[in-house]
């Protein structure tokens, strides 16, 4: 299994995350690199995974209020770097910065896996919310 270490605090070089975001393939990010490096340096709580060579394999970013909620904007591992446990630690750094508020969203792909991933972080699907399940909104542009 690959060895990586988090570390809080966006990236000083905007090429290396423009680089993570290709390797997931988020091109909605990546066709704009003055955007995303500005959307990274305006998040609220930045954190990293670096493999033992320094590289960056993952980041998590997250906008926040530090009092009522916190939206996961964006959680994302090198395809090298999957199923090593880096994106659990990215979230879970995430969920230890942020234990204070009522609030943790997060909006993420319809793929397999992903359903479990976040379940087993404590997350719970908005149709699953008892008694009455919750209406989640989205305007995507």
């Amino acid at each position: 299994m690959p060895e990586f270490t988090v570390l809080a605090g966006a990236p000083d070089c905007d090429s290396e995350v423009l680089a993570l975001y290709e390797s997931v393939g988020w091109t909605a990010y990546t066709r704009e690199p003055d955007v995303l490096a500005s959307a990274i340096r305006g998040s609220s709580f930045v954190v990293t995974a670096r493999a033992a060579g320094g590289e960056l394999v993952g980041l998590a970013r997250a906008v926040s209020d530090d009092a009522t909620i916190c939206y996961v904007q964006d959680i994302l591992v090198d395809p090298a770097f999957q199923k090593s446990g880096a994106g659990r630690a990215l979230l879970e750094a995430v969920q230890k910065r942020y234990g204070h508020v009522r609030q943790m969203v997060l909006i993420t792909d319809n793929e397999p896996g992903q359903r479990a991933f976040y379940e087993a972080l404590g997350f719970t699907e908005g149709s699953d919310f008892r008694p009455e399940p919750l209406r989640v909104f989205a305007q995507f542009r």
